[in-house]
């Protein structure tokens, strides 16, 4: 079994797991990933192991809508955040956006950053790394569901995509992170805003995310090779590949891992995290500027199925007032 889908059907949810072939086959006794993975723990077998014992009858994905593949009944439960200047060449197209703070053989915060990486950043077995560059993103509501619109907030100066891979994890009952898998997503920031401002990358982050349908199961390839690109008006607009994987990385997963997690409020049990690994392929480094109605498309070796958005630009952005009590 490859990959596990969280779908609905006629008001009724349910997860199902997409074979090697593309089948895909619905799991008796589940409605959501995270009551699976509960499942899985308590029993003390792999997700992969319960998946292929809970198989039962074929679907036809023209019947059944496709979910993300992880969420959480409270979510404000699942915590949605990030890395970046994680992976090879992954500082070049930051340093374009923030050299005009450099002079002379000065580096920028972010080649400083990304070179610590490239010493550092993959520590032997049991030894603890540098620590990445990290950012929050939002809770479970900001996740958008294949196909639906990543929508730009009136007030943001851009919305442009950002290929990653991110993992999945669940803590249990004694506090443990459990990886549940990888899914291919579009870490949607705001690049203008982080651009006037190394300071506002925080801010910058402050967007929705997309996932693809795949909670893929098991390790990631130590290389995966995809493709980004925006549509136009039907027309292909811009393409770029994109490399990911801890081959392609300057940390490695364990190390990213271990820095977000060591932080003992991420430890909660019963809680959900969906952790962004970076990037090295932006179309904002190619000077493109997305519009409304511009589809982002991405896809990755290790994923059968893409992750498709449109984007939507609101309009306006009043002055939002606090009141006393």
């Amino acid at each position: 079994m490859r990959s596990l889908l969280q779908f609905s059907q006629n008001g009724a949810r349910g997860v199902a797991v997409l074979d090697e072939t593309g089948g895909i086959w619905r799991l008796t006794g589940a409605s959501s990933t995270r009551e699976l993975a509960l499942r899985a723990a308590s029993e003390g077998v792999s997700l992969r192991d319960l998946a292929e014992r809970l198989a039962a009858d074929a679907i036809d994905p023209a019947n059944v809508t496709l979910l993300t593949p992880i969420d959480h009944v409270d979510p404000a439960h699942l915590l949605v955040s990030g890395t970046g200047l994680t992976h090879l060449g992954s500082a070049e197209g930051r340093d374009k956006m923030h050299r005009a703070a450099a002079s002379g053989e000065t580096l920028t915060d972010s080649m400083r950053m990304f070179l610590m990486g490239l010493e550092g950043g993959k520590p032997e077995t049991g030894e603890i790394g540098v620590q990445p560059e990290w950012f929050y993103k939002g809770d479970g509501d900001i996740l958008v569901a294949p196909g639906a619109p990543l929508t730009a907030p009136g007030f943001a100066e851009d919305g442009g995509e950002e290929p990653e891979i991110a993992g999945v994890y669940l803590i249990d009952t004694d506090g443990n992170p459990l990886r549940l898998g990888f899914v291919l997503g579009n870490e949607f920031s705001d690049h203008i805003v982080e651009r006037t401002n190394y300071l506002w990358l925080a801010h910058s982050k402050l967007r929705q995310a997309a996932l693809g349908p795949e909670l893929l199961l098991g390790e990631l390839p130590a290389s995966v090779q995809g493709t980004s690109r925006i549509l136009r008006d039907g027309q292909l607009l811009w393409e770029k590949p994109f490399l990911s994987g801890e081959a392609n990385m300057s940390h490695s997963i364990a190390n990213l891992e271990h820095h977000h997690f060591k932080n003992a409020p991420f430890r909660r049990a019963g809680d959900l995290h969906v952790h962004f690994f970076g990037t090295a392929t932006l179309s904002f480094s190619d000077g493109v500027t997305t519009q409304d109605g511009d589809i982002f498309e991405i896809l990755a070796d290790a994923f059968t199925l893409p992750v498709r958005n449109p984007l939507v630009r609101e309009t306006g952005s009043a002055a939002v007032k606090v009141r006393a009590l």
